[in-house]
């Protein structure tokens, strides 16, 4: 079987042949570079009009060649990119793509571009179901596969990562694209701080490329902006991925998105999940930037499922999330596993391990992946920030471990130890309605939990809420629907069936605590911002 894949979201121009029985891969692509700024839509719509026909003869040329001049058509399946992507260009790719698959009368496939990059990352890893990252331009999501489809376990607030690094290069006047540009000169830079954004599963882009250009005008050498904006954007996916990991109890990590072909970045994640114990596995550089491959590897294994489309189907879609398509060519695998017994003597969470006794001796462990000063400075502000809001939530009536010691230096603290086990393992209507009372309690005095995930409620006779280390005071409605939109992403990714359970969530909180913050969830979930 031979699939031809086309490519065309944004700036390249490209197709591909996959066949399924050698697996192998033959990539032709055509790239659209601005002269200055960055990607001009009608500029990438009129270089895609040109170049794709080029790029798809000269697949379609090869396949031929592979057939060895046989009269059946030299592919099976026609697979395009529907979406998310610039309109302009899906539509010219759309349309190659009904024209190819109605002259040779063969099926027509049409696959979410973001999928594709880490289904070609698990198909080149051999995974069973691994937490993936995508670190792309336009995107920045951490994904599972779980209950037939992909669940988003964390994602931006804002803007792409590549985008993020791409706003400070054209402030700085260096071309499209800008991350290899970053990635160079941060090879002669030193540490200066920056601004660190990580909102429990979810992270920000906005306020470091802010903090970047200001230390570019203010006199800082652009080495040593380009080296920390690295450390902590790559710091800030990192940790989340390991987040993620620990949340879904995962020991498997692929990488996808063309910021992906950073070597720092890499690096990191490479020894985060070492640390861990985790497998890692980032594609070669043409899987990982945008390419016709990955489209034609995921068109051949929907098509062999039988998903495939109608030319009256066809529509692109600019603005396709990866959590809206029914994932029909997987069965039997879920990024959920077996987490930690309840009775382990030492428990290892995402970025601290626990000691169990009759008390809780928490340590945030120094992370091997990210800067030494960076790394200290984290674990010192979240350990007191936790002892502070810990102390806080109690007195607000909200069941929290009480603290006994603390030693900000060590970030170790000596808690009391509360709950049989964590809510991921215990889901219970009961118990997440009692998650959306204290969270309205603590948001009416102005407290952010900050990561309250199912692995950071406890529970037995009563719902206890632990781990606020990432948390803060804020009188803004924003930061608390994030709050309930990091709660109820890790529902989606660990319950069975999240919707009852989410639809409880939401009830107890909207009955103790104010209702415009259910109305601020909605919008925060409706942004697209992965589009």
């Amino acid at each position: 079987m031979r699939v031809l894949g086309i490519e065309g979201t944004a700036w390249a121009a490209s197709a591909a042949v996959h066949a399924v029985e050698s697996d192998e891969t033959a990539i032709f692509t055509d790239a659209y570079r601005p002269e200055s700024g960055g990607i001009h839509p009608r500029e990438a719509a009129e270089h895609m009009r040109e170049a794709i026909p080029g790029v798809v003869r000269e697949a379609l040329d090869h396949a031929a060649a592979e057939a060895g001049g046989d009269s059946a058509p030299s592919v099976d399946a026609v697979a395009f990119s529907r979406g998310p992507g610039l309109g302009p260009c899906l539509r010219i790719v759309g349309t190659a793509a009904r024209a190819v698959a109605g002259s040779l009368d063969v099926p027509l496939v049409g696959v979410n571009h973001m999928l594709a990059h880490l289904e070609i990352g698990r198909h080149r890893a051999g995974f069973d179901s691994p937490v993936c990252l995508n670190a792309s331009g336009a995107n920045a999501h951490l994904l599972g596969f779980h209950n037939g489809r992909y669940r988003v376990l964390g994602e931006t607030m804002d803007t792409g990562v590549g985008n993020a690094i791409d706003k400070f290069t054209r402030h700085v006047g260096w071309s499209h694209p800008g991350g290899p540009k970053v990635e160079a000169a941060a090879e002669r830079g030193e540490y200066v701080a920056l601004p660190y954004v990580v909102k429990g599963m979810d992270f920000s882009f906005s306020g470091i490329t802010s903090a970047a250009k200001e230390a570019y005008d203010d006199g800082a050498a652009v080495e040593d902006v380009c080296f920390s904006l690295q450390e902590h954007v790559f710091g800030m996916l990192t940790e989340v991925a390991e987040r993620a990991l620990s949340l879904t109890g995962n020991d498997e990590l692929v990488l996808g998105g063309g910021v992906g072909q950073n070597a720092r970045l890499q690096e990191m994640l490479g020894e985060m999940c070492a640390q861990r114990g985790a497998r890692f596995h980032a594609p070669e550089p043409r899987f990982l930037r945008d390419n016709a491959g990955m489209i034609a590897v995921l068109g051949a294994k929907m098509a062999a499922a039988g998903d495939t489309i109608s030319i009256e189907e066809s529509r692109v879609r600019p603005n396709f999330r990866p959590d809206e398509v029914p994932v029909t060519w997987r069965a039997d695998e879920d990024v959920a596993r077996a987490g930690d017994p309840a009775d382990a003597g030492t428990q290892r969470g995402a970025e601290a391990t626990v000691a169990l006794s009759d008390a809780v001796v928490k340590r945030r462990e120094p992370r091997a992946y990210r800067h030494p000063d960076l790394d200290a400075r984290l674990r010192r502000e979240r350990t007191r920030g936790e002892a502070r809001l810990l102390h806080d939530a109690r007195r607000l009536g909200v069941p929290t471990p009480v603290v006994r010691d603390i030693d900000p230096r060590e970030a170790t603290l000596a808690m009391e130890r509360v709950g049989d086990c964590d809510l991921r393992d215990r889901l219970t209507e009961a118990h997440v309605r009692a998650v959306g009372r204290h969270l309205a309690t603590l948001h009416g005095a102005g407290v952010v939990h900050g990561d309250p995930t199912t692995r950071n409620v406890r529970v037995d006779g009563r719902t206890w809420l632990i781990d606020f280390g990432l948390g803060y005071h804020s009188t803004h409605v924003e930061d608390f629907a994030v709050d309930l939109h990091v709660f109820e992403q890790s529902l989606a990714g660990t319950a069975a069936d999240p919707d009852p359970l989410l639809d409880a969530f939401e009830s107890a909180y909207r009955e103790a605590g104010d209702p415009a913050v259910i109305e601020q969830l909605r919008e925060v979930e409706g942004r697209g911002r992965y589009q």
